[in-house]
Order: C-alpha cells, then sequence, then structure tokens
C-alpha cells in the first residue's frame, strides 16, 4: 500500500512531575528532512526521535513539535551557600550596629532566613533524565502509529484516484490505437495528392526519389512506438501501485515518460481525432502529475 507524504497526529502523556503534549505533521518533500523542536536537556531524545522517524517515513517535510513542563514542586531546593553567607555577615553588621545606638532587635530565626530572596533556589544540579527519555520514546510510538494510520489512509484514497485515471489513460490510448487505420489511410491519401502534384509541377524531378522521401515523412509519423510505449507505462504504473512503499519517485519519473508520449502523438497527429485524443491524454497525465506529488 502506498502512503501519502501529507500526515499529521497529536498526543498529550505525562510521568511525574512531568506532562507533556506531541505534534507530528508532515508535507510534501523531495527527499526527507526531519525538523524536531524539543527541549535539548533531555539526553538521547532528539537521537532517538530521528532514528524512529527515519524507519517510519522515507521522504516528507516533518516537523516534530515536544511542549515539556514540570509539576510545581517537582523540582527539588537548594541552598545558595554564596548568597545565605553575605546575608548573614549583612544580619551581624546590622545587630551590631542596632547595639551600638542602643536598638533592641528580636532574635533571627531560620525561617525569616530561607524566606529572604536568592537563600533558597530550585536545584540545579544534574538529574538523570534517562527514565523521562525512556517515557517519551515509548508514548511517542502511539504517536507515529496514529500518523502512519493517517497517511495510509491518505495513501489509499491517492491510489484509487490514480488508479482511475490509469484506466482513462488506457482507454485514450485504446482509442489512439483505433484510430491509426483511418489516419494511415488518409494519410496515404494525402501523399498520392502531393506526390502527384509535385510531379506535375516539378521538371526533371525523379518519381522514386520523390516517393523515397514522402516514405521517410510517414515513417516519421507513425506513433505504433508511442503507443505502445504508453501501453508498457500504464502497466509499469499498476505494477507500482500494487507493489506498495516509497514508489513516489518512481511514479514520478513515469509521469515525466507519459507525458513525453502524448507531446509526441500530438505533434505526429496530423488528424483532427487522434489530436483530440492526444490533448485528452495530456490533460489527465498533467492530473496525475499533480497526484503523485503527494505520494511518498
Amino acid at each position: 500500500m502506498i502512503k501519502s507524504m501529507t500526515g499529521f497526529a497529536s498526543r498529550s502523556g505525562a510521568k511525574a512531575p512531568f506532562s507533556w503534549g506531541w505534534e507530528l505533521r508532515s508535507v510534501n518533500g523531495r527527499g526527507l528532512d526531519l525538523r524536531l523542536r524539543v527541549p535539548d536537556w533531555v539526553e538521547g531524545l532528539e537521537a532517538g526521535l530521528r532514528k524512529r522517524l527515519g524507519a517510519a517515513a522515507a521522504r516528507g517535510n516533518i516537523t516534530c513539535n515536544l511542549r515539556l513542563n514540570r509539576e510545581e514542586g517537582g523540582g527539588g531546593l537548594e541552598l545558595n551557600e554564596d548568597q545565605l553567607q553575605a546575608l548573614l555577615v549583612a544580619l551581624q553588621q546590622i545587630e551590631a550596629r542596632a547595639m551600638d545606638a542602643g536598638v533592641s532587635l528580636a532574635p533571627s530565626k531560620a525561617t525569616d532566613i530561607v524566606t529572604m530572596r536568592g537563600v533558597l533556589e530550585q536545584s540545579s544540579a544534574e538529574e538523570d533524565t534517562a527514565p523521562l527519555c525512556t517515557a517519551l520514546l515509548a508514548d511517542f510510538e502511539a504517536v507515529i502509529e496514529d500518523f502512519d494510520a493517517m497517511r495510509a489512509r491518505e495513501g489509499a484514497a491517492l491510489a484509487d484516484v490514480l488508479s482511475a485515471q490509469l484506466t482513462e489513460v488506457e482507454a485514450l490510448t485504446s482509442e489512439a490505437a483505433g484510430l491509426l487505420d483511418q489516419r494511415q489511410a488518409d494519410m496515404a491519401a494525402s501523399l498520392r495528392t502531393n506526390l502527384s502534384r509535385i510531379l506535375d509541377n516539378t521538371d526533371g524531378a525523379e518519381p522514386d526519389r520523390v516517393a523515397q522521401e514522402l516514405a521517410l515523412i510517414a515513417v516519421k509519423s507513425d506513433i505504433t512506438e508511442e503507443i505502445d510505449r504508453l501501453t508498457a507505462h500504464v502497466s509499469a504504473a499498476r505494477e507500482l501501485l500494487g507493489q506498495g512503499g516509497p514508489v513516489g519517485r518512481k511514479l514520478d519519473f513515469l509521469m515525466q515518460e507519459f507525458n513525453r508520449e502524448a507531446n509526441t502523438l500530438c505533434s505526429k497527429a496530423q488528424n483532427k481525432a487522434l489530436t483530440r485524443v492526444g490533448l485528452a491524454l495530456k490533460a489527465v497525465i498533467d492530473q496525475m502529475r499533480e497526484q503523485v506529488q503527494n505520494v511518498e
């Protein structure tokens, strides 16, 4: 089954004292471009995410956002030794001056000191982020599953559209093949008329030489090979759709080949009905190329 390069998934999770929210989205791209916005202090997280995304997708511009929050009170507290020492020195100086001035001060309490600004701080010591990283990567597996499921649904819809368009190309190619006999008869009559006109109005022209040149024109105007190649391209495209996987590049190349054959058929047509078929082919092929740009 083919997959679309367009997808989206979101999910939230928690592991005390953290909570988080994922957002994963992708759009079309020529190759695989991963853009991750995740906390860099969670060791091993980005590398793990890249590995999992690289295994899940072959093409597309993929953006992964992680909003990570710590619950209040979730971190430890520690004394700011420098701030505490400076504060104690300042208190000693204040008490000494108060005594010199005959002012009596109430004794300082530990509870008063620790509430002063800068004495207690959120712990800055490095914590082990391995459990958090493990939890995040495990939760991300569900995000990838949802992401893949959406891309698979989009891919199934694309496959149906492309299959219908291939059927239309096949029908137009068969119609073009059916017009060959009438076109050849018309061209033969036209060539005979042109040959007669040239011989009647040219002195010394060699009939065999003129006939040879007109025959070369007829050969160059033959579109049998174009019709055969269009038929082969339809079969190849159907095989790729059935094969599944990341076949977008191959399908894109096939669309170029389809377009080349349709252009050649139009340029060689020399027949109103065949020209109409060729233009219809070009229109369908152009629609197919637009759809193929979404295939992984």
